[in-house]
């Protein structure tokens, strides 16, 4: 029996949740699962259809990039993962999507406002969107240099990994990560919904403001603050 086939489960119901939730159609997307005790993490295999996927197809590769398990060829964004899991110490999860909204907003690479109260319920501030990759780093090694632009976004903007779980990639799209899959999951699943509420919200009204200060800090504290009493203690 495979020492790695609760990991390997855990990657493959993230994966499943990805079409659950409609992030994904066809082959495109891509969930992964860290055991930070043993130092890899599980991914969905390169171009298998969601619905032909089993728990055992899961890719097993190591934080130095070697194959630890598998006959499958891992996802070709596995290296971008690999760098989130190698610089984000405390997440446990990753997942990359092709949702629409999402998309169209890296497609026009501008990092998602924060207009409203339900965007603040999850983050305090825009949803961030890196910079165009440079044409030496799509020639080099792509999916490394997609990772490494998310890391640099979030130490130049001064961002924490922690707080804000969610990037937009520049003419690509998104990843979220979480400390378990099920949050990273939830992640996509809520930067879908916002992305859409943003680009809604600008089509009523192109110059609608920023949300207040105020409001943003009631709404994020409430839930994520060392004082929160949004839903049941413990």
């Amino acid at each position: 029996m495979s020492p790695y086939k609760e990991l390997k489960r855990l990657a493959y119901e993230a994966n499943l949740s990805l079409v659950e939730n409609k992030l994904v159609v066809y082959t495109f997307g891509n969930a992964s699962v860290c055991d930070r005790d043993r130092g890899v993490f599980a991914i969905k295999p390169s171009g298998v259809p969601y619905e032909s996927l089993r728990p055992k197809d899961m890719v097993v590769i190591d934080l130095e990039n070697r194959i630890v398990e598998g006959k499958l060829r891992p996802s070709s964004d596995t290296k971008t993962h690999l760098v989130l899991y190698q610089h984000f110490s405390k997440i446990g999860s990753v997942v990359h999507t092709h949702s629409p909204y999402a998309v169209a907003w890296a497609q026009a690479m501008k990092p998602i406002p924060i207009l409203g109260t339900t965007h603040a319920d999850h983050l305090p501030t825009d949803i961030p969107c890196t910079k165009k990759m440079s044409p030496k780093a799509i020639q080099g090694d792509y999916e490394l240099e997609t990772g490494k632009l998310i890391v640099e976004t979030f130490k130049n903007k001064k961002l924490s990994y922690e707080e804000i779980e969610m990037v937009l990639v520049a003419r690509h799209g998104p990843f979220t990560w979480g400390k378990t899959a099920e949050k990273a999951v939830y992640n996509s699943v809520m930067l879908e919904m916002l992305a859409k509420m943003a680009y809604l919200t600008l089509c009523i009204h192109p110059k609608v403001p920023l949300l207040e200060k105020v409001l943003i800090e009631k709404h994020f504290y409430r839930k994520h603050g060392k004082d929160a009493y949004y839903g049941q203690s413990n």
